[in-house]
């Protein structure tokens, strides 16, 4: 995450207010969206959605499409930005969440890396995940791009989740955790965060213990 006055500045850059309406989408269906939004939640701004589908979406629909010229200069917008800190966590809050039963860390990164059988994208991260995370693959949530209805979500969130009031989503670095915060949201669970260095921090750090299964 950027800074509360760097994420502030960019945002006026791109003209962005305190009463727009932000759209949020990616040329995957969903992918890194979720990140967009989340951010923008972070800082206060409610008024931000996904687009479900995407672009791919979008363009399936046969909806106008247009090319914007480079470098362009928006009207300078008056955005504020109000930092939540509950939105993120660091690898010493997930230290504890760890240890805790109300507390669940879902992993969403795939079976093969959770398990620690495929190696790590990121150079000198190990191979595995934390002790009583549990793994729920982004890609479980979605089809074609898309979420999958509400209904289905809290079928495949629910029994891990259990009984727990917090949820700490974690990922590679932080991205398709997202996908995962806007899932629980969805189904309504109130509580949850972002641990944001995810598993290309805490692989790294020698100090943190690593389960292979």
């Amino acid at each position: 995450m950027p800074s509360q006055s760097q994420f502030e500045l960019q945002a006026q850059k791109l003209g962005i207010n305190q009463d727009s309406q932000i759209i949020v989408y990616d040329s995957f269906g969903l992918f890194s969206a979720a990140r967009a939004w989340w951010m923008f939640r972070s800082m206060g701004h409610t008024n931000v959605a996904v687009l479900d589908g995407g672009l791919p979406a979008w363009l399936a629909n046969g909806y106008p499409m247009e090319s914007a010229p480079k470098g362009i200069n928006w009207k300078l917008g008056n955005f504020i930005a109000h930092f939540q800190s509950s939105f993120f966590c660091d690898h010493h809050d997930v230290s504890n969440f760890l240890q805790k039963a109300e507390h669940k860390v879902l992993d969403a990164r795939g079976p093969q890396r959770f398990l620690g059988i495929a190696a790590e994208p990121r150079e000198g991260v190990r191979s595995g995940h934390m002790p009583n995370a549990l793994n729920l693959p982004f890609t479980r949530l979605l089809e074609n791009g898309h979420f999958l209805p509400k209904e289905q979500l809290q079928f495949i969130l629910s029994p891990l989740v259990g009984t727990a009031s917090v949820l700490t989503m974690s990922c590679g670095s932080g991205v398709t955790a997202c996908i995962l915060a806007l899932a629980a949201e969805i189904c309504g669970y109130p509580n949850i965060n972002v641990y944001d260095g995810s598993w290309s921090e805490w692989g790294i750090r020698l100090e943190l213990p690593v389960v292979t299964d």
